[in-house]
């Protein structure tokens, strides 16, 4: 919400944070237990007052709304909120300290602890506050707080602030060289014997353009270099805490592969550095424009050194000119103008543009960028609903492989949970002993059945097509129609499993297909079954099943939508792009396709957010064509919103969504986007950015043509009657007698269309039923059945296709499933097309 006219008439509430210092050393008076609480969606929780509400107001395509609870971006929320904290756990101010949304407890024993949190809760509960479980830390020895790691003896600072500095490599060309001693040049004056030290650098730098190539960097250069950054990340330079008392100054900058950014206090006429930071920027932001990476900048810093600035006066100091009223004006670019509004909960007293020489360090550390594993623009707004069983419409029904990575990690912090019973995974695991033909005898003399053979034989050695010599049994194979016979080592059950293993798993063998495998063994060994034994050995094996490729058609018959009985009452929506941006900003495009007429509407949009989504469904169908019975989408962010399930209820239409990963759901405007993108492309300019200028006439030449499944043109079923194109002949004109009788005659035609039109799509579906189902295996899974889910998004050819990990079946209206991880109890929603049963080898 953009409330920078409501912020500029604001009167500042001047309730004051707490001293970070005084803070922090009363933590350090050798306390041994610590919890940490952390609110959720903290503002969300203070509700405003009824006659303050008006002022919150926003407007929607849906109306105005107004806010109930404290909004981000308010000059006054983040005091208003210390002030509601502070006066909630007034009486717990002799063990717990609050600053803004992080509570911390500290006591000296335990049993004292459990009593102080007692306590706290109980305040929470008596003001209705609600914590975040995620985030809170319970009865730790330890804590990192506002930068600093404290136990019950020590108080040391985190590197966090100053790992920028550390970070730095050492300078191996001229260059490099030149730009790191102009980036600390600035501290000259308030570093001492800043001169002394960093001679030996100057002394190689200094060269003429004749003399640049004796550049060395040697030791006594290194020394200096390392001393150097000693002296930006230590007093007095650097500051432990900031002085409550004066504005906070952050610098920041730029550049195509890095941010970087100093926060800065003057204090008696000298410059300390409070906070360093710096960061790669990743492979979309790269693309960003010049302000908007300028900006991205400040936001990044602002976010990162977040306990140092809020709630402080702050001036921010930029080389780029164009951001200097960001805070003030609206800025025509939108990634600039949200951050803007990101910003509006800080007390940002100026943007001043400073030139670029008078902002070096920032520079510098924006083109040395430390890479960073984080998601900054991740928020978690609004508080959590506690359900018996969480919902899983819309939940990821296959496993992406970034998302593989993350529950891996995350299962390596905590521990797995395991159902009671055996698992599939436990015997696939299950130790399998090393294939030792030496002990052939011994365990050939254990096995009963082979006991039985061997005696059986020594009775009568010619009935038997076997042969017992040298203490071993074995079989008589025939080959080539009985003209020879060769001897087979007959192998008891206890060597079968570590056999197979042998010829099959381990590295030599390369997992290969049943038929290679059992033709490996068959001229040294035989036991009974053979060749169907190895087939469901392998057919079981989990890294087969996980890697191979199956070259049949996927699993699951078509299951068509049944056609609607008339127009306007399915819909299906979807977007596509991006494409190239057009002058008019234009990258998406909106296709709204009705499943009875093939009607299309295709709107090209700037962006695919929710907020466009909804106002263009709204305007571009709703108010034209009226409320459809039904939506069909996929789950995008765009689609599956709060915003959208909003308009639903509000207009009463069902909104449903496709099986991730599986279009076929959709499959209507899927089509139509795989038509239309070429039929662009023909007509666009060389430029290849005037694409929305003929989007329009792609359109209605889409409309006008015969569909071939319906067998007229969606015009025809839209309108009752045949469009006139720009070639055709002025069409005859007919005189109706009233103007009922065209009403009349209208109805017939549509009724005739309709019902001619709806036939042929039933005998369509019907057709691609027959042909998609032909010899497609379409197997039925049943409750608390073990299965492997599809991965999408592999980077690599050596990545696995399944998880790594079997599911259990726990609910099931096929062809979709519900399953449940067996290790992080996580629920997906899956199609058939995407699962794989979990074969259990067969013990011998």
């Amino acid at each position: 919400m953009d409330y920078k006219k409501l912020n500029h008439i604001t009167i500042k509430d001047n309730f004051p944070l707490p001293n970070m210092k005084q803070t922090i050393q009363r933590l350090g008076e050798g306390y041994r237990y610590f919890t940490k609480l952390d609110l959720k969606s903290g503002f969300w929780q203070i509700p405003i007052r009824e006659e303050d509400k008006i002022k919150t107001a926003f407007v929607t395509p849906f109306g105005l709304f107004q806010f109930n609870v404290l909004p981000q971006g308010l000059k006054n929320s983040p005091p208003t909120f210390q002030r509601v904290m502070s006066t909630a756990l007034e009486s717990c101010r002799q063990f717990c300290q609050v600053y803004l949304d992080d509570i911390v407890v500290f006591s000296k024993s335990y049993d004292q602890h459990l009593v102080h949190m007692k306590k706290v809760f109980e305040c929470l509960k008596e003001n209705n506050l609600q914590l975040n479980p995620s985030k809170c830390s319970i009865a730790h020895s330890n804590i990192d707080y506002l930068g600093y790691t404290i136990t019950e003896k020590t108080i040391t600072p985190l590197n966090d602030k100053i790992n920028a500095i550390l970070k730095l490599s050492e300078p191996r060309t001229l260059k490099q060289a030149n730009k790191f001693i102009g980036a600390i040049a600035w501290y000259l004056k308030f570093i001492k014997k800043f001169a002394e030290v960093a001679a030996p650098i100057h002394a190689v730098t200094n060269l003429t353009k004749a003399n640049r190539q004796k550049f060395r960097w040697t030791k006594d250069q290194s020394a200096a270099f390392y001393e150097l950054k000693k002296m930006l990340t230590t007093a007095p330079l650097l500051l432990n805490f900031p002085d409550d008392s004066r504005p906070i100054i952050l610098s920041t900058d730029a550049s195509d592969y890095g941010i970087g950014g100093v926060l800065q206090q003057e204090i008696n006429g000298e410059t300390h550095n409070l906070y360093y930071h710096s960061q790669l920027i990743n492979k979309a932001e790269k693309n960003y424009k010049t302000i908007e990476k300028e900006a991205l900048a400040i936001w990044k810093c602002f976010e990162r050194m977040r306990s140092y600035i809020l709630g402080r006066n702050i001036i921010i100091y930029t080389d780029h000119c164009p951001l200097c009223h960001m805070m003030e004006k609206k800025v025509n670019n939108k990634r600039v103008e949200r951050i803007a509004l990101l910003l509006q909960e800080y007390n940002i007293e100026q943007v001043i543009h400073i030139k670029g020489r008078y902002n070096s360090l920032p520079d510098f550390m924006s083109r040395h960028p430390i890479p960073e594993k984080e998601e900054i623009m991740d928020f978690a707004y609004g508080l959590e609903v506690s359900q018996d069983r969480p919902p899983v419409l819309g939940m990821v029904g296959v496993t992406t492989r970034s998302k593989s990575k993350l529950e891996t990690s995350t299962n390596q912090r905590s521990i797995p949970v395991y159902p009671s019973t055996s698992t599939v995974k436990d015997a696939l695991q299950k130790f399998v002993p090393h294939f030792d033909i030496t002990r052939l005898k011994e365990e050939q003399g254990k096995d009963q059945k082979i006991r039985d053979k061997i005696e059986e034989v020594c009775a009568n050695p010619i009935k038997h097509p076997y042969v017992f010599q040298d203490g071993i049994l074995y079989k008589l194979a025939t080959r080539n129609r009985g003209a020879t016979k060769s001897k087979l080592i007959y192998l008891p059950s206890s060597m079968i499993a570590p056999a197979l293993r042998a010829y099959h798993d381990h590295p030599t063998a390369g997992h290969f297909s049943s038929k290679r495998t059992y033709y490996k063994m068959k001229f040294q060994y035989w036991w009974p079954d053979m060749y169907h034994s190895t087939e469901d050995y392998i057919k079981a094996c989990l890294p087969c099943q996980q890697h191979n490729h199956n070259r049949k058609k996927r699993p699951g018959h078509l299951k068509p939508i049944p056609p609607p009985h008339g127009p306007f009452q399915v819909i299906g929506i979807d977007f596509c792009g991006p494409f190239s941006r057009t002058p008019n900003e234009n990258r998406y495009v909106l296709c709204i396709t009705d499943h009875f007429t093939r009607w299309v509407i295709a709107v090209a949009l700037p962006d695919c957010k929710a907020e466009r989504t909804a106002e263009t469904i709204y305007n571009e169908y709703i108010c034209k064509y009226g409320v459809p019975t039904t939506i069909l989408s996929d789950q995008g962010n765009h689609f599956k919103n709060q915003l959208m399930d909003a308009m639903a209820i509000l207009l009463g239409h069902h909104h449903i969504y496709s099986t991730t990963y599986h279009p076929q759901t959709n499959g209507m405007i899927e089509r139509f986007n795989a038509t239309f993108v070429p039929q662009l492309a023909k007509l666009q300019d060389t430029e290849s950015n005037n694409w929305d200028s003929f989007l329009p006439s792609m359109v209605f030449a889409y409309n006008t043509g015969q569909h071939n499944t319906t067998g007229y043109s969606p015009f025809q079923l839209q309108y009752g009657q045949k469009p006139k194109l720009p070639p055709d002949e002025p069409p005859k004109q007919v005189i109706f007698a009233k103007p009922n009788d065209y009403y009349q005659q209208l109805k017939k035609n549509l009724k005739i269309y309709h019902e001619y039109a709806r036939r042929n799509m039933v005998r369509q579906k019907e057709r691609s039923k027959q042909r998609y189902d032909a010899k497609r295996p379409d197997p039925h899974y049943s409750v608390g059945q073990l299965v492997l889910t599809r991965y999408y998004g592999s980077k690599s050819k050596f990545d696995q296709k399944y998880s790594k990990v079997p599911c259990r079946v726990i609910d099931c209206q096929h062809p979709v499933y519900w399953v449940k991880d067996i290790e992080t109890q996580a629920e997906s929603r899956v199609h058939v097309n995407d699962l794989r049963l979990v074969l259990e080898a067969k013990q011998h």
